[in-house]
């Protein structure tokens, strides 16, 4: 199965969020997304995203400033 990257680097919250939102709902089930983000509040973010709206937090990195998410949508 493919993942889509999305690239959020450099946005600050809500945007990062927001453009997750968009690339998973136009997303079959079953679907992928790694996400790179640089905001810190992106963990936290990403997690209670993930938890609202019943989609899978596969893997959540943070590496020199960066966070890496691999999401599945539900």
């Amino acid at each position: 199965m493919n993942t889509m990257t999305l690239d959020c680097a450099g946005l600050n919250c809500p945007l990062p969020i927001l453009r997750l939102s968009k690339a998973v709902n136009g997303m079959t089930s079953g679907g992928r997304v790694e996400m790179i983000a640089t905001d810190p509040g992106a963990v936290k973010d990403v997690t209670a995203w993930a938890k609202q709206t019943g989609n899978n937090l596969l893997e959540s990195k943070e590496d020199s400033g960066k966070s890496r998410f691999v999401i599945v949508k539900a």
